[in-house]
């Protein structure tokens, strides 16, 4: 849900496979998800599909 809601918007994004990339897992561990989706907007963390707030943080 998350990748099509910024699809649609032309928001450039950039998908990271946890189970594949370390790296990416660990910066998750970093800022203390255990879950994902997670989607960072200029440091603000959301996890999960939070419509609502995607479409505040995007200033809609």
């Amino acid at each position: 849900m998350a990748k099509e809601f910024l699809s649609e918007r032309n928001v450039p994004f950039v998908e990271r496979d946890i189970m594949n990339d370390k790296s990416a897992m660990d910066e998750l561990i970093k800022i203390g998800v255990l879950t994902t989706p997670v989607t960072v907007f200029d440091g603000e963390v959301v996890v999960g599909f939070d419509r609502a707030r995607f479409e505040k943080l995007l200033g809609e």
